[in-house]
């Protein structure tokens, strides 16, 4: 690919496009250390801001990309997958997003495209991941022999990342069951509706990622070196491990939500029976207070001084009367 690409002495900003579209541009030796010498280099990444268009043109004219991984990297809808296309492997990872991003606090995509020379990655948001290898290979901390290492290491990063989400929300189930144990509870509900939601999206990753690795340890073991089948088997397992513990803790979020439930339940009744309560102890009074409130002939106890005061008594007796039986009635379901 015919790049303007700038002196070597100069980096690009990992942060901000060039005019290509191109974030940086990495060259490794055999031994897996990054050089500025383009004749020494054994493999390059380049790393692409996929919602600039002049990325995207830079991707498409990219003359070594077979047809289907050209179209896969440059589509407009985000689905988890993984393949292989002659030498190529290519695919589309999830990953999260940074803290600096402008969606702070979910998930992304990484695309990515190698052979034995070549790495091509792309994302449209800023990703945890691939910033942390980014800086492992600017301090010289990492050494990466090939694309395949330095997409376990990404991958590794990004299972990491959710490892951790994984166990962030694990504590605030925890601090919620605390909570709903001691009755207070009251606030809780929002709360657990957000670590459910953030369950189900990581969850639902887990299981995409676990069925990508078996897709490709199915369908293209024999294709494969022995170096990235062990690769996907390692980063399935890890997928396969994240996926069980995301399973268990949706069970514990699904649990305290019964719970929880039930507590509104039981804190409805309570209120849907004192309502019950006053309306058959003021049903009577309603009642005697009508009859006596008709503009008739013949009410008792219209020339009596003390008519007001017996009928007063009478509806509080038969008020006390009704309180009892109701009392009496919900002691005994």
């Amino acid at each position: 690919m015919n790049i303007a690409l700038n002196p070597e002495g100069t980096d690009l900003s990992p942060y901000l496009p060039d005019e290509h579209g191109l974030f940086f541009i990495y060259r490794f030796t055999a031994e897996g250390v990054r050089t500025k010498d383009p004749a020494a280099a054994h493999w390059t990444w380049r790393s692409y801001q996929l919602s600039d268009m002049r990325a995207r043109h830079e991707i498409a004219a990219e003359p070594a990309l077979p047809p289907p991984v050209r179209d896969a990297f440059l589509s407009a809808g985000h689905g988890c997958h993984i393949d292989l296309e002659g030498d190529w492997l290519y695919g589309d990872l999830p990953d999260l997003r940074h803290d600096y991003s402008a969606e702070a606090r979910g998930l992304g995509h990484f695309r990515f495209a190698f052979n034995d020379t070549m790495l091509i990655g792309g994302r449209k948001q800023p990703l945890r991941s691939v910033d942390n290898v980014r800086k492992a290979i600017d301090n010289g901390s990492r050494k990466f022999r090939s694309p395949a290492e330095l997409i376990e290491a990404v991958m590794g990063q990004s299972l990491d990342g959710m490892a951790t989400e994984l166990g962030s929300l694990g504590d605030a189930l925890d601090g919620i069951e605390d909570r709903i144990v001691c009755d207070a509870w009251h606030s809780e509900r929002q709360a657990l509706v957000d670590a459910r939601r953030q369950l189900v999206v990581i969850h639902r990753q887990m299981a995409a990622l676990t069925s990508l690795f078996r897709h490709l340890d199915h369908s293209h073991r024999n294709d494969l070196p022995d170096t990235i089948n062990d690769m996907a088997a390692r980063l399935s397992h890890r997928a396969h491990t994240l996926h069980h513990d995301g399973e268990q803790l949706q069970a514990r979020a699904r649990l305290l939500q019964d719970e929880l439930m039930a507590k509104l339940t039981t804190q409805s009744n309570q209120l849907l029976y004192m309502l019950s309560v006053m309306t058959a102890v003021l049903l009577p009074m309603t009642i005697i207070s009508s009859l006596f409130g008709m503009n008739v002939g013949g009410l008792p106890l219209v020339d009596t001084p003390m008519g007001f005061w017996v009928v007063s008594a009478i509806s509080l007796a038969v008020a006390a009367v009704v309180y009892l039986f109701v009392r009496r009635l919900g002691r005994g379901m």
